[in-house]
């Protein structure tokens, strides 16, 4: 299958250069490019594109608020936004994941690390290397936490998608957690994916996301050790 991409940068000179990168794989289509947020929102709906490569700063609505028109979109459900930006700060990365973006990049990203990110993302996965996840999950522990009813959410989770969705939050991969579940990686992947579903979340990036704001996890990777409002057996600690 072809993976349909949508360039939006206020910068033709960049989108060209993206283009001629992406049309190196044959797996990869451009089909659009827009130099606005808000034209990219137009151009989405008119194209319905796989993935949306996404600049931040731009003319009109920014690369932001253009992620969030998108993602809130019902017609385009089937869409995924990376955010391809110069500006590498914790405070863009969390604000863009905020937004609905499945993946994070600066343009200093290789020629093939950006093709295999727009094939990982329009595979449904979220671009969220083990590092990447601590740090901006740092950022996001330490603001001031959501309604405590959003813990209400997990109950629907079974304790093993608990437990996924615990070591996703911490950075850990899908190999990781099956090795350290002693379950395989595509059992991992089972749970993982039952779990974006239950939850109503659109990807793995939405999923720790959630994990952190109901307190399943607390900053440095910790899990909060009183689950009573989530475990109808009472309290418990999780595996380490």
């Amino acid at each position: 299958m072809t993976i349909k991409v949508l360039l939006a940068d206020d910068q033709a000179l960049v989108r060209a250069g993206i283009t001629s990168l992406l049309a190196r794989a044959k797996d990869i289509q451009v089909v659009g490019e827009a130099g606005t947020g808000d034209e990219a929102v137009r151009m989405a709906r008119a194209v319905r594109p796989d993935v949306v490569l996404m600049d931040i700063r731009m003319p009109g609505s920014d690369g932001l608020t253009a992620t969030r028109t998108i993602v809130e979109n019902p017609e385009l459900t089937d869409c995924r936004v990376i955010v391809l930006t110069t500006f590498e700060t914790d405070e863009y990365v969390f604000a863009a994941l905020r937004a609905g973006a499945s993946g994070f990049l600066t343009k200093e990203t290789e020629p093939d690390d950006l093709r295999q990110a727009v094939r990982a993302v329009a595979a449904g996965d979220a671009l969220l290397s083990p590092g990447a996840t601590r740090r901006v999950i740092e950022q996001f522990a330490h603001r001031p936490p959501s309604p405590t009813d959003t813990a209400e959410q997990l109950t629907v989770l079974t304790a093993r998608e608990l437990e996924v969705t615990r070591l996703i939050a911490t950075g850990l991969s899908n190999e990781q957690i099956a090795s350290q579940l002693f379950i395989s990686p595509l059992t991992a992947k089972t749970h993982i994916t039952r779990a974006i579903a239950k939850l109503g979340v659109r990807d793995r990036a939405q999923l720790v996301i959630l994990a952190y704001e109901t307190g399943l996890v607390l900053a440095g990777g910790q899990q909060h050790l009183q689950q009573g409002a989530w475990n109808r057996t009472g309290p418990r600690r999780l595996p380490d």
